[in-house]
């Protein structure tokens, strides 16, 4: 029998009832009465929907209309749907300009505004719809942090654009622009391109960020297998909607909270996937982000060691040719994962949609003829698409991309800046050429603030024909960024890490097979006549980011006593090399 709104407790075990159950919540009941909510739904689980919808990109401005789907999928499961909406810093358009320092803090943001609404309100699940880069680790962040029945749902990828008979995405327009400079490509050429890469909603097309980060959460379990691949526009995209929210709502009643999905082994299979798909170096900070919010002993080594395990079997941009809409025609994350599974390089694991991993990937439908993924035994690059490297420059590690090149050794002399700005304008003016290794310093998390990507440089360096660089950062680089570069170093110049005694001329080393980063310099004398230099003011949001801000190596993370940064033994400089 039905209690009625002033009896004690009717949900012993909900969250919510501390808020909705007994006399003394009258009040507040008063005001959950004016929102809409009647008699029967103080019974139900209150599932938030947190949204980051805005209309600033195409990568959330249709998401308000997903969430209609969601809330429709909680009401039929016989749960009460509760709305919040949550900010979004767009990468694509803040690219290159001092707005992109704002990318990474939003990340930190978006978790916390998560966690507040839900945990001030006291609601029994969430479900976080995401579109643009950071919302997607930041929604599990924010579950791993709370632990409570939580899925994140992502808004899906673009479509192609198509100029002629070409199918091109963002990744084309930010060349354009080195085209543009070098004289290549005119201005109505600009245009066309600009007119063309974007044609509605939807994330950036290629397996860049967005898209690693959607696959990496499916693998891992904590968004439903299938519901992130389905592109934005998809008429199929309303049913998963409906989906994730008829699956809260029996996560909820189950009592599965989000560590139970959220585990070394599913990261370690979120790792894996990265790799084996080509996907984005930033997958590294979000994936160590993640694991230390959920308390999982998972680093960047841990990270390293799924690429050494998985050789690339997709064939996707930014190295290669498709897009994330076409893998969903391929047969998308399922088959990914089947791949994965039968070859051994991932184990099963928990689900939200309460099937295990194996389970999901059993059901992989292959398109007949596509050649998006093959096998491990025939590998589109046969090793990882990126790794993890030590050295004089970065003691405790940098990323870098091994997708788009073959390169395993780059010597040179460095061309040091101190901001992006700088390295950019100087690759438009013809001042950086081949065989230089592009040093940008002070972009770092506390440098920045925030740490910006570098997609500006390395995406004029391509449209200019410039092939033969190598680039240094202690900033990021967007997953649409392909070339011989590593970012992510650290110690960051803001700090006085080794980064920041570079000076021009300098012959720098980066080899892969050693995992290595050297200069040929003593640095501990020069260190001893080193002026450190005066980082940018920050005010705000931007200096509380500064003052909390994990190392990269660490997640880059705001959260006290992060777990500390992983350095390998083996990264220390052989004896023989220190005489």
């Amino acid at each position: 029998m039905t209690q009625d709104s002033t009896s004690e407790p009717r949900k012993p075990n909900a969250r919510s009832a501390s808020v909705t159950a007994g006399p003394n919540r009258a009040a507040a009941r008063s005001y959950l009465r004016a929102a809409g909510m009647q008699d029967a739904d103080f019974d139900k689980p209150m599932i938030g929907i947190v949204n980051t919808w805005s209309t600033v990109t195409p990568c959330n401005m249709h998401l308000d209309r997903l969430a209609k789907d969601v809330r429709a999928g909680v009401i039929a499961a016989g749960g009460y749907p509760v709305d919040f909406n949550t900010i979004v810093v767009t990468d694509g358009i803040s690219m290159g300009t001092p707005g992109m320092k704002a990318s990474l803090i939003s990340r930190e943001v978006v978790a916390d505004s998560i966690e507040l609404a839900i945990e001030g309100h006291q609601l029994d699940g969430v479900v976080c719809i995401v579109g643009c880069d950071k919302t997607i680790p930041a929604a599990a962040m924010a579950l791993a942090r709370m632990d409570i029945p939580g899925l994140v749902y992502y808004g899906g990828t673009i479509l192609p654009g198509v100029i002629g008979t070409k199918e091109v995405s963002v990744q084309e327009v930010f060349e354009a622009i080195g085209a543009h400079s070098a004289g290549t490509l005119d201005d109505a050429g600009l245009k066309a391109v600009e007119s063309a890469v974007c044609p509605g909603a939807g994330a950036c097309g290629g397996q860049f960020t967005a898209n690693t980060m959607a696959m990496a959460l499916s693998v891992m379990g904590i968004s439903p297998m299938g519901a992130n691949d389905v592109p934005a526009v998809d008429p199929n995209k309303g049913a998963e909607g409906e989906r994730c929210g008829r699956i809260i709502v029996e996560r909820v009643l189950a009592g599965d909270n989000a560590r139970k999905y959220i585990t070394k082994a599913s990261l370690k299979n979120a790792a894996v996937a990265v790799s084996a798909s080509g996907g984005s170096t930033n997958a590294v900070m979000h994936l160590t982000a993640i694991a230390a919010e959920a308390g999982v002993d998972f680093g960047v080594e841990d990270c390293h060691q799924a690429c050494i395990e998985a050789p690339v079997i997709c064939d996707l941009k930014p190295g290669g040719r498709f897009l994330a809409s076409h893998l969903f025609a391929a047969g998308g994350t399922r088959l990914v994962t089947q791949r994965m599974a039968e070859a051994g390089k991932i184990v099963d694991t928990p689900t939200v949609t309460g099937r295990s991993l194996f389970e999901e990937a059993a059901d992989a439908e292959e398109a007949p003829g596509q050649l998006v993924v093959t096998s491990f035994d025939a590998p589109v690059m046969a090793r990882g698409s990126y790794a993890v490297i030590y050295g004089d420059v970065a003691p405790e590690g940098a990323v870098i991309k091994l997708t788009g090149h073959k390169v395993d050794v780059f010597e040179g002399p460095a061309c040091v800046f101190d901001s992006e700005e700088d390295a950019f304008h100087a690759v438009q003016d013809g001042t950086v050429g081949e065989g230089d290794v592009i040093i940008i310093r002070y972009e770092g998390p506390k440098g920045g603030p925030g740490m910006r990507e570098m997609l500006q440089v390395t995406a004029a360096l391509k449209g200019r024909k410039i092939d033969n660089v190598a680039l240094l950062t202690d900033g990021r680089f967007s997953g649409a960024s392909y070339g011989f570069v590593a970012g992510h170093v650290s110690p960051e110049a803001a700090v006085g890490g080794p980064i920041a005694l570079i000076r021009d001329g300098d012959r720098i080393t980066i080899d892969v097979t050693n995992r290595r980063i050297d200069v040929n310099v003593d640095l501990a004398t020069r260190r001893a006549g080193f002026t450190p230099h005066v980082v940018r003011p920050a005010r705000g949001v931007f200096a509380k980011y500064r003052a909390s801000v994990a190392s990269a190596a660490q997640g880059a993370v705001t959260i006290p006593n992060p777990p500390p940064a992983q350095i390998p033994a083996s990264s220390k400089k052989p004896a023989a090399q220190d005489a």
